[in-house]
């Protein structure tokens, strides 16, 4: 049986909640979310930081694969890749996330990040799949 994210739960995240990101959809092996760009998320010359990219990507990602795993499954990012394709200085980032592929031990997602409309980023992860560890 899939297991719930809550969709923004304060408290859940608390890394998303700093950076200011927010899911709007979570399900089946999917996700979305945004955020909004502001100031201390920029790097010295004024544009969003690259590493904001990265972490909606990574988000999402282990967002999107926590709907397909079982009761008793973690997961955890093994490598993502980020294409960066035109700089951010203001607007609202939207990020689609998918599984690419999931086997019993390994998951390939994809992340689109789009400003306005218009695709900003790429990135593709890989994510290992594992039982949790009991005390």
């Amino acid at each position: 049986m899939p297991k719930e994210f809550p969709l923004n739960k304060p408290g859940f995240h608390p890394f998303a909640e700093l950076i200011g990101l927010h899911f709007t959809s979570i399900a089946d092996g999917r996700s979305q979310c945004t955020l909004k760009v502001n100031g201390k998320l920029m790097n010295p010359h004024n544009v969003l930081h690259g590493g904001i990219v990265y972490s909606m990507a990574d988000t999402g990602m282990g967002t999107a694969l926590y709907t397909r795993l079982n009761e008793g499954e973690m997961c955890a990012t093994v490598e993502i890749k980020v294409a960066y394709f035109a700089a951010v200085s203001s607007g609202t980032l939207l990020c689609n996330t998918r599984i690419i592929h999931k086997s019993k031990s390994i998951a390939v997602m994809e992340s689109e990040i789009e400003n306005n409309g218009k695709i900003v980023a790429k990135a593709m992860g890989t994510y290992s799949i594992f039982k949790a560890k009991r005390d």
